[in-house]
């Protein structure tokens, strides 16, 4: 199941939600009790200890814009 991330704009604590993909638009209350919450944008970092993983050249080649 995904863990989300919010952030209360009442007392700025950081708090993440568990909650299956259909509900990740639903709003999340503060562990302290407050409503005024946003959702975080979070990125996901995958790493390989396999040097076959990336092409010769960086993730994509440079394609994505990523500098290789």
């Amino acid at each position: 199941m995904p863990t989300y991330a919010y952030r209360c704009r009442d007392c700025t604590r950081t708090f993440e939600v568990k909650r299956p993909m259909s509900e990740s638009g639903a709003p999340a209350s503060c562990p302290e009790g407050h409503a005024d919450t946003v959702k975080l944008l979070t990125t996901v970092s995958l790493t390989s200890s396999s040097s076959a993983a990336a092409p010769a050249g960086g993730c994509c080649g440079g394609a994505c814009g990523c500098g290789s």
